[in-house]
């Protein structure tokens, strides 16, 4: 039974959104003194300036939208962003005094691009980046205090750079051998631009990388190859061309290398096995893997975690229940030694648990579950996230804790293509969008009520991103199932969102369909929610960013005019920012649009 609407000010629920959290750090290589800090604890997320030894934070950016990546300059002199035009992630990364001051353009000869990435080499005296833009995906270097030269371009989707110690040598990732998600490691002379040497492990892998070596002179560098199936760690010379493949094949599941020791003896290993975290410390002269005893949950997140020049280990830290915190590990053992940076304190919520069930195609699918104490069956939140390549593990998502405050189950599932379950798992989804992960959804609607979890016509979708695409497409392809959706950021169109976005993500969409949506007419047609827009029969709620260059407006604009001239009931929220929303408040206010929603359709 639902409980009653909560929506007062200080509703628990929305004690858990304002909680300050602290989203990543990192310091100077050449001056650990000073870090660089991305937090919402002063309502949305910003980059601040981090005195390393007394803690303090001093806010560097104040954007409208947020900002919620950056880079810290070796020296700790300056701090590098991405300065876009209300989040809609096009524009030129600029730099600001680590002390505080006006924002430098330091690209101010390029037009207005799109970038994932800005990277410095350890010793500071060279910068990378990538530029996307019409031309393609430009690679450019800038030596100290001077304007960026390109050193090649790749017609396909590229990501990086990272830089060798004294930026001698630059590694790009890059599916241009491919045309697909699958990518070689590309480096290049960063003075002349010819390509010193490439790493392959033939049709079907796929590698990606972590670092160089943080010793002068030394051009290893942590990587991974995909050729067991799945993520697995080696270290790479492209000057020698001498490789190691980490003997450890007794550790199950995917295991990428997040960073070297001080001394480069040691190497931070991150396990991701059915979605949960371990840490191993591998140790090159011994060839000996120690299995670190850290706190279970979340550890490093989306960033990873980097050794203090102590050789401990700096990570966030996060559980469904608890939000991020900045945590010190011993590097040794693992064992914690201290809160760094800590979170904002909360209402006790419900912990996920890891469940699974049979999915599409016979494979099993794992999920985390969260319900009210009570007993069953309760009015369900199924939840799909974003990507598609990307895994939900137990992250802290106070939305999750709203809807069991007010008496829902909530169930996320790592439907296909979510990474980190075996490359054959994410592949399948490769050019047959939108049909496996819909029938992973049904199957999940059927366990849940099977399992006396679900009342079986009150199962509500939402999800953000693709995980909002799913929604739209799973209530137009199994309409019978469910009660209603809520997409955020959603893609309501693929034809159309190609028409209108960034580069970067236009080289991402081709790369998962196989071509343009005129060489995939008909994958692009199955793979569109509109084109279901008939068979609709639940409502739905649409929260969309007016400024959104990932899911741009008019293919949602297009969809609400469709569905409306069908009769059906769509609502469209939109609101002044990019591809979601940054800020406490603004995520308040749509959590609680998604609660009445609930609440109406349910009666």
């Amino acid at each position: 039974m639902l409980k009653d609407l909560n929506l007062s000010p200080d509703a628990p629920w929305k004690q858990r959104f304002r909680a300050p959290s602290i989203a990543w750090s990192a310091t100077a290589k050449q001056n650990p003194s000073r870090g660089l800090i991305c937090t919402n604890k002063d309502g949305i997320y910003q980059l601040y300036a981090w005195d390393v030894e007394s803690g303090s934070l001093r806010q560097l950016t104040d954007k409208p939208a947020g900002v919620v990546a950056g880079m810290i300059d070796s020296h700790g002199e300056f701090v590098y962003y991405h300065d876009d035009m209300g989040g809609n992630e096009i524009g030129h990364y600029v730099r600001v005094p680590f002390a505080g001051g006006e924002a430098q353009d330091v690209t101010p000869d390029l037009p207005a691009y799109a970038s994932f990435v800005i990277s410095q080499s350890r010793d500071g005296n060279r910068t990378g980046f990538m530029a996307a833009g019409a031309d393609g995906f430009g690679l450019y270097v800038m030596d100290k205090d001077s304007t960026p030269r390109n050193l090649a371009t790749f017609s396909q989707i590229t990501f990086g750079p990272i830089l060798s110690y004294g930026g001698e040598l630059v590694l790009v990732d890059s599916s241009e051998r491919t045309k697909s998600l699958d990518t070689s490691l590309l480096v290049y002379n960063a003075v002349t631009g010819e390509q010193v040497a490439e790493l392959w492990d033939g049709e079907g892998t796929s590698h990606n990388f972590a670092s160089f070596s943080p010793l002068p002179n030394d051009f290893r560098v942590l990587a991974t190859t995909s050729k067991s199936g799945f993520e697995r760690p080696l270290i790479w010379n492209p000057e020698t061309g001498e490789r190691h493949d980490l003997p450890i094949d007794h550790i199950p599941g995917e295991v990428t290398p997040w960073a070297w020791s001080p001394d480069a003896e040691s190497i931070l290993l991150c396990q991701l096995y059915q979605a949960e975290y371990q840490l191993y410390r591998y140790d090159l002269e011994g060839q000996k893997v120690v299995k670190l005893e850290h706190p279970p949950g979340v550890v490093g997140g989306f960033a990873g975690g980097y050794y203090t020049p102590e050789g401990n280990i700096l990570l966030t830290w996060q559980d469904s229940a608890n939000p991020p915190r900045l945590i010190e590990l011993d590097g040794v053992t693992g064992m914690q030694k201290r809160v760094v940076l800590a979170a904002g304190d909360v209402p006790a919520g419900q912990k996920w648990k890891s469940i699974s069930f049979t999915g599409a195609n016979g494979r099993s699918i794992q999920g985390w579950l969260a319900t009210p104490e009570s007993d069953g069956p309760f009015p369900t939140i199924l939840h799909t996230h974003g990507g598609p390549t990307s895994v939900m593990s137990e992250f802290y998502a106070p939305g999750s804790q709203t809807w069991v405050d007010h008496g829902f189950a909530f169930l996320s599932i790592n439907y296909h293509g979510s990474t980190t379950f075996g490359k054959d798992f994410e592949k399948s989804i490769w050019g047959n969008l939108g049909n496996p992960e819909v029938e992973d959804m049904a199957a999940a609607y059927h366990w849940l009520v099977e399992n006396k979890i679900a009342q079986p016509d009150a199962v509500l979708l939402t999800g953000g991103s693709y995980g909002g695409y799913l929604t739209l497409q799973a209530i137009g392809r199994k309409p019978e199932l469910w009660a209603g959706g809520m997409a955020q950021v959603a893609i309501a169109d693929w034809k159309l969102m190609y028409d209108d976005q960034a580069e970067t993500l236009r080289g991402y969409q081709r790369a998962l369909f196989g071509g343009t949506p005129e060489e995939k007419p008909d994958v692009t047609k199955s793979a569109s929610p509109i084109t279901y827009a008939e068979q609709i029969k639940a409502p739905i709620l649409v929260i969309q960013g007016s400024n959104d260059t990932r899911c741009p407006a008019r293919q949602m604009q297009v969809y609400e005019e469709k569905l409306k001239a069908l009769g059906k009931d769509i609502r469209v929220h939109w609101f002044d920012a990019g591809h979601g929303s940054r800020a406490i408040e603004q995520q308040i206010e749509h959590q609680e649009l998604m609660l009445r929603f609930a609440y109406q359709v349910l009666g």
